[in-house]
């Protein structure tokens, strides 16, 4: 959407709802997001729209005059998208999304294969980051949706998607590679591979719970460097089970001692204001392969 549209929306919303933390529940966006748009506005427009206060927001003199020519702005815009998605349907369009890489690989494929044989005029954007990297992405209307492990921001709607086991990962001639279950404490006793996305890292909080210090000697987000390095005999890892699909790595993989998971899911800011085409695409998300 465009970002002056954006900001008609949060000054709208702020006057609707009387304040900005309600405004942003509403619009799906920060309260700091929201307070930001309308104080860009003020900026641009060289005037005060609303009163802050303890008791919430009003509209000033000049905010009053404006706010009919704003609603009037993003009506017109609605019209116009109802218009263009009346026209062309599902002809055209783009679905921007944010990924990790074990959905890009393993999940994405089955579902825009099935997404494409309904409508295969649909283009696509896929960005490649981290949890962190993605809740930016759709706050900010980066992507239109994003995979995510949740929970995730509180202003975004989330479609919950799989429970997703976290495995050890040994080398093939390590001493417990042929043990049914992985030892917690075990973990330890190896140098460790920590796989850290965005500052959020599900690994690290299984050695918190369990109260034990791994020997960490390598940090990245990258699945397939630990999963290479793991092979070389450099250390041991725990990774998601979603990842070890198809695994090209000559490494053993075991359930741990005590069973941890991480919940994946889909993102995005609100299904209701979403595209056309990002709306059905939702409905494809079924045709994702079983993690096994």
């Amino acid at each position: 959407m465009d970002t002056n549209l954006q900001k008609y929306r949060a000054f709208i919303g702020a006057v609707e709802c009387g304040s900005f933390t309600r405004a942003a529940q509403r619009l799906h966006y920060s309260q700091s997001g929201i307070s930001r748009m309308i104080g860009d506005l003020e900026r641009e427009w060289g005037m005060a729209l609303l009163q802050r206060g303890h008791a919430g927001v009003q509209l000033t003199a000049q905010g009053a005059r404006l706010l009919p020519y704003a609603r009037e702005v993003c009506r017109a815009h609605q019209q116009l998208q109802d218009q263009i998605e009346g026209i062309n349907g599902l002809q055209t369009g783009l679905i921007r999304i944010g990924t990790f890489s074990s959905v890009a690989t393993h999940w994405l494929p089955g579902i825009i294969s099935r997404f494409q044989q309904d409508y295969p005029a649909i283009d696509y954007e896929l960005l490649l980051g981290d949890y962190t990297e993605i809740e930016g992405w759709i706050a900010e209307g980066r992507v239109d949706c994003g995979f995510l492990r949740l929970p995730t921001r509180p202003e975004f709607e989330t479609v919950p998607l799989q429970r997703d086991e976290l495995l050890a990962v040994l080398p093939e001639d390590h001493p417990l590679a042929g043990c049914d279950c992985f030892p917690m404490r075990a973990l330890c006793d190896s140098p460790f591979m920590l796989l850290e996305k965005g500052g959020r890292a599900e690994i690290a909080g299984i050695f918190e719970r369990c109260h034990l210090t791994p020997n960490i000697h390598f940090t990245t987000w990258d699945d397939y460097a630990i999963m290479s390095m793991v092979e070389s005999g450099l250390g041991i890892s725990i990774l998601p089970r979603l990842i070890l699909q198809r695994v090209p790595y000559h490494i053993a993989i075991k359930r741990l001692e005590v069973p941890a998971y991480r919940e994946i899911g889909l993102a995005l800011r609100s299904r209701k204001t979403a595209p056309l085409a990002v709306r059905r695409f939702l409905e494809y998300l079924q045709y994702r392969p079983d993690i096994r």
